[in-house]
This record gives structure tokens, C-alpha cells and sequence, in this order.
């Protein structure tokens, strides 16, 4: 078997003189507490604090990075552990020893993607793992995890406490009660675990399932949510709910960052259209439009960080979707309009001091020509890091490459893992740091900055910059 090595160099510059600069600056930030400012791990985590089940169920079947890959391969879900919805005569591979293995016999697929990078810092750092994943070393890695995975010293809270995160924000819909929240303030855990704001499924038309949402949103609420004042209240008092479990954000994940002025009277026949289900695709676009409107509106009053995350076709795969439902790896990225589609939220907030927008995009080509110079105007807006599919050593690099000389570093707010796979947060915050201390260190070695600036613009993109922009 071979032997797994993490080297202390990776991804750092080739050359000496450049390489030696990004040791030092790294040496300065690989310590520093984890800021975990967005992401989608279970709050019942670290609530219940209890044991995780097995490796396959941890690393395996909650991490589309992963499953997509393989299935791309043939593999399919069903055997990797993923049960068909209404489907349940359907053989599924129910032995996570066996789902497991059909990792390891293809662990070769995964060479030089990020999905590798991270596992196997996970393998190495986190269970001591000192070979590498294949088929011989399978039934090792299984057993050597799994029971690891029954000490206390890998229980979620531990985890954390030993992953040096000092605060982690998770993702919520505004229907979900957050008794998982609730328990974390009871015990102490509120300022280490907050929750996000995230109203997708009262807000967007064509969302499954949204005329019962609304309904539901009027019944916690006490508010009329048949009349379009009465469901803005309703949202109103949902998101001072979510300040009190330690929301500082919202987020929106609309399909574009179209965004649009009504009139009240034109707000009110919209809603009354989208709300009694005779709303056209049209329609649908447009009430996301204003929506986001009402949504920064509501920020610049409550104070909440808007986070907008649009240019996803989701659930492209309609059989996939159709057996196994959403986030199932077919997520594909689409080309986005920023300019145009964010010029009202811009003209009628962008200059607010009260206003904060963060904008991520998965559309690489706006880096330079759209998302920099508008961050590099509007006294609101912050660029999130790259995100998704550009969450990656190379993405990292196209994103400093194409939005530093317009936006600089400091309309940027840091890095942020959006993940479900709590055990990789420390990898990905790792391979961020090397990434911008390579960056930095080019420009130090071209003599475009002195070293000193480095040191303290390394520490603030590992640090300082996601506190600040998330309010922490």
C-alpha cells in the first residue's frame, strides 16, 4: 500500500525565493481560530453531541462532492447507501462497509480535485491514517475510523474544540423552530454555533411546496399571510426570531441576482397571484426580484448581512431528483448577470451605511468585468469567496488574479467553507490560507509589496476580514 503523505510545501509556489516568503506568511496564519462564517452542517451536531455513526455515514452519503463523482462513474446512489424516495423496494446498499469499499476502489477518480485534497487531510490529520485509500486498504481504513468514531475525543464538540473553530454559522429555512439553537444557548454553545436566515422556500414562487410554506409561515407567526402586508410582518418577525438564536446573516439562493422596484399596489397584485398558485414563470422571477428588494430593506432595519449566492441551475439531473430529491450532486453553474440585474437593489441601497451585501457567483467570468468593479464602488458591497465549484486551489488563484486590482483585498470578507462535511472545514480553511500566502508572497518576491503588508493582509483573509464582514 502506498503511503499517504501530506507535504508541508503543497501549494505553495514552485520557485525558492517565492515559496520561502509563503512559508513564513503561513507559518504567521495556519494557527489562527477558525471563522466557519457560512456553511450547512447539522446543528443537532454539536447540540446532542452524539457519537457519529460510521465512516460512511459521516464522509460518504451526506457529501455530493463526493457521491457526484462517483456516479458520473456508473456507480449507482443506491449503492452507495441512498434510498430511493417512495421506492423502498428498491436494493440499496444498507452495509457501510460495503458502500465504503466502492469509495475506496475508486479513490483514484478523485486525483487532483479538491474533494481529494481535503479527504485526505481528514485521513491524515484527523484519524492518523498513514496510507493511502484503495481497495487493499479499505476493511483498514473502515475499522480504524469507526472506532475512533465511538471516543469521546470524536464526539461533534470535541471535534470542534480540537479543529480550533471559534465560531460556525449554520443554515436554516424560516420555518424551522431552531430547537437545535435553543439547546446550544442553553448550554452555553450560542456564541459558538449561531444559525443563518435563509427564506428560499417563503420567498421563491416555484419552490416546492411554497403555497403550504406560506401558510405555515402565518400560522408561527400570528400574521395574515393571505394579504402581502401581513406576510411581510411574517418575515419581519422571523427574522428578529433568528437574531435571537444569533443570526447575523440572511441568504438567498434565488436562480439569478435579478433584482427589481415594485410599487406597493404592484407588490400587492403580484403576491396575490404567487400566493393563490396562478402565477407564470414570469411572475415567479419577478416577486424573487422584489423580494431581495424587501430583504435589504429589512436588513438595513434589523441589521442582518445579506448574502446573496444566485447562477445555479439546480437539480439538472430531473430522474435523480425525481428518486432521490434535492442536493443529490446535479447542481450545475450558469452564467450570471450582475451589472443589470443588481442596479436597483445598488441604486436604492448601495450607498446605505446601514447596508451590508456580500455577492457570491459561480460565473468566473464576472470576476473581472462585473463583480470587482462593482465591489470596488459600492460602499455596501463585499465579494464572498470563490464558492462552490471554484472552491478549489486553482479557483482560489483565478479569483486574486482577476478581482485584487480593481476591488482589492479589502472589499473581499475572507474565506468561508459552505459545507455539510464538518470534518473537511479545517482542510479548506487550510488550503485558503496557503492560497493567499502564495498569492501574497508573489507580490512581496516582485517587490509590489513589502513583507510587513503581507503579514498583516495574510492574518485579516484568514481572520479578521470574515469577522468583520459577518458581524462576529
Amino acid at each position: 500500500m502506498a503511503k499517504l503523505v501530506l507535504h508541508a510545501d503543497r501549494l505553495f509556489p514552485a520557485d525558492k525565493t517565492t515559496r520561502d516568503i509563503a512559508r513564513a506568511l503561513y507559518a504567521h496564519v495556519k494557527d489562527l481560530p477558525i471563522i466557519s462564517s457560512h456553511g450547512h452542517t447539522d446543528p443537532s451536531w454539536f447540540a446532542n453531541n452524539e457519537l457519529f455513526p460510521n465512516p460512511s455515514e459521516l464522509l460518504l452519503t451526506p457529501d455530493h462532492y463526493i457521491f457526484r463523482m462517483l456516479y458520473s462513474q456508473g456507480i449507482p446512489l443506491e449503492k452507495l447507501g441512498m434510498q430511493p424516495d417512495g421506492d423502498p423496494v428498491c436494493k440499496v446498499e444498507t452495509n457501510p462497509r460495503e458502500a465504503w469499499r466502492r469509495l475506496a476502489e475508486n479513490y483514484h477518480l478523485f486525483a487532483g480535485t479538491p474533494s481529494r485534497m481535503w479527504l485526505d487531510w481528514v485521513f491524515s490529520e484527523v484519524f492518523a491514517l498513514d496510507v493511502s485509500l484503495e481497495a487493499d486498504s479499505s476493511d483498514l481504513y473502515f475499522d480504524t475510523m469507526a472506532e475512533k468514531l465511538q471516543t469521546d475525543a470524536f464526539r461533534p464538540r470535541a471535534l470542534f474544540e480540537r479543529f480550533n473553530i471559534e465560531r460556525i454559522a449554520t443554515t436554516e429555512d424560516p420555518l424551522d423552530p431552531l430547537v437545535h439553537h435553543k439547546k446550544l444557548q442553553d448550554d452555553g454553545w450560542g456564541d459558538k454555533v449561531v444559525t443563518t436566515f435563509r427564506p428560499d422556500n417563503v420567498l421563491d414562487p416555484e419552490y416546492i411546496g411554497f403555497a403550504d410554506n406560506l401558510e405555515t409561515l402565518g400560522k408561527i407567526t400570528n400574521c395574515d399571510t393571505g394579504s402581502y402586508q401581513g406576510y411581510l410582518n411574517a418575515l419581519r418577525h422571523r427574522r428578529a426570531f433568528f437574531k435571537t438564536m444569533g443570526a447575523t446573516a440572511t441568504d438567498h439562493g434565488h436562480v439569478s441576482a435579478f433584482t427589481f422596484v415594485l410599487t406597493v399596489h404592484e407588490a400587492e397584485a403580484l403576491y396575490g397571484r404567487v400566493s393563490a398558485g396562478t402565477s407564470t414563470g414570469e411572475d415567479a422571477e419577478l416577486f424573487r426580484g422584489h423580494m431581495l428588494m424587501e430583504m435589504a430593506k429589512m436588513s438595513i432595519d434589523d441589521g442582518l448581512v445579506m448574502q446573496i449566492h444566485p447562477g445555479v441551475h439546480r437539480s439538472h439531473n430531473p430522474d435523480v431528483r425525481a428518486r432521490f430529491g434535492l442536493d443529490k450532486g446535479a447542481d450545475i453553474p450558469m452564467q450570471t448577470n450582475y451589472v443589470d440585474a443588481l442596479q436597483p437593489l445598488l441604486n436604492t441601497y448601495g450607498n446605505h451605511p446601514d447596508f451590508s451585501l456580500i455577492v457570491f457567483t459561480l460565473d468566473e467570468t464576472s470576476y473581472s468585468r462585473e463583480l470587482a468593479p462593482l465591489a470596488g464602488h459600492y460602499p455596501a458591497m463585499k465579494l464572498g469567496p470563490p464558492w462552490w465549484f471554484n472552491d478549489s486551489p486553482e479557483g482560489m488563484r483565478r479569483f486574486r488574479e482577476q478581482t485584487t486590482e480593481t476591488a482589492g483585498f479589502y472589499n473581499t470578507v475572507g474565506f468561508n467553507d459552505d459545507t455539510r462535511a464538518f470534518l473537511s472545514i479545517p482542510a479548506r480553511h487550510d488550503v485558503a490560507r496557503r492560497m493567499d500566502c502564495g498569492f501574497l508572497a508573489k507580490l512581496v518576491a516582485e517587490h509590489r509589496m513589502n513583507e510587513t503588508e503581507a503579514f498583516t493582509i495574510a492574518h485579516d483573509l484568514s481572520y479578521t476580514l470574515a469577522k468583520k464582514a459577518y458581524k462576529f
